[in-house]
């Protein structure tokens, strides 16, 4: 049996973050490690528990969600961290704009705080697998309101092949791993394989930053 997944609360509200408590810990692969009431506890928690996800609410005192998730996914924090961590940020609001740059600081997508029990338990699954929490042409249009100056892609985008960069355009599309296989014919594990090169010479996390990193770029 695998070890669950270990997640993470933050929200200022107490009884919120019980609530939510109760839900996860009635699925047996996952389990919640700590809760924070604030982005500042939260970045300190991160480093101590070591989570795999973090429930993340956008609006907090002291420090927010948005400015949190932006240290857990620094640069100098990440190369420290032992395993790999994903975010998922609570919104009250639908397509917000703070969820948008949490994303783009490293979130893999967002959830209305009022959403049903399944929907959170099946979205702690996705990101824990590496996908984002929201669909496609949602992330799409946060991040066209988040780039309206396209920077020239790195040169390390160059280094891609050309199924490479064909696998990269269809993850920015969010085509899943099976509908890209039947585009390239190619078996899914290739697929993986492929996006597994993206990610490393992109220097990446997941495929939601492959997301980014096109709409960042121009590259969709």
């Amino acid at each position: 049996m695998t070890d669950p997944i270990r997640v993470l609360l933050v929200d200022d509200q107490e009884l919120f973050r019980a609530g939510v408590s109760v839900i996860v810990d009635a699925h047996e692969d996952m389990e919640v490690v700590g809760s924070a009431g604030d982005g500042l506890e939260a970045v300190r928690l991160v480093d101590e528990l070591e989570p795999d996800v973090v429930l993340m609410d956008i609006r907090m005192p002291e420090m927010d969600g948005v400015e949190a998730t932006r240290q857990i996914f620094s640069p100098d924090r990440a190369a420290r961290r032992a395993r790999p961590v994903r975010v998922v940020v609570l919104t009250t609001f639908n397509l917000d704009d703070r969820a948008a740059t949490a994303i783009r600081y490293g979130a893999s997508g967002f959830l209305l705080k009022d959403t049903t029990p399944v929907l959170l338990r099946d979205a702690i699954r996705t990101v824990h697998a590496g996908n984002a929490v929201l669909a496609p042409e949602d992330l799409s249009t946060l991040l066209d309101g988040q780039f309206r100056r396209r920077t020239p892609a790195p040169t390390a985008y160059l280094t891609l092949t050309d199924k490479e960069r064909e696998v990269f355009s269809a993850v920015a599309r969010g085509l899943s791993n099976t509908e890209i296989a039947a585009m390239v014919f190619a078996s899914e594990s290739t697929v993986k394989t492929h996006v597994g090169a993206i990610l490393r010479k992109l220097t990446l996390r997941d495929r939601v930053q492959i997301v980014v990193f096109a709409h960042e770029h121009g590259l969709v």
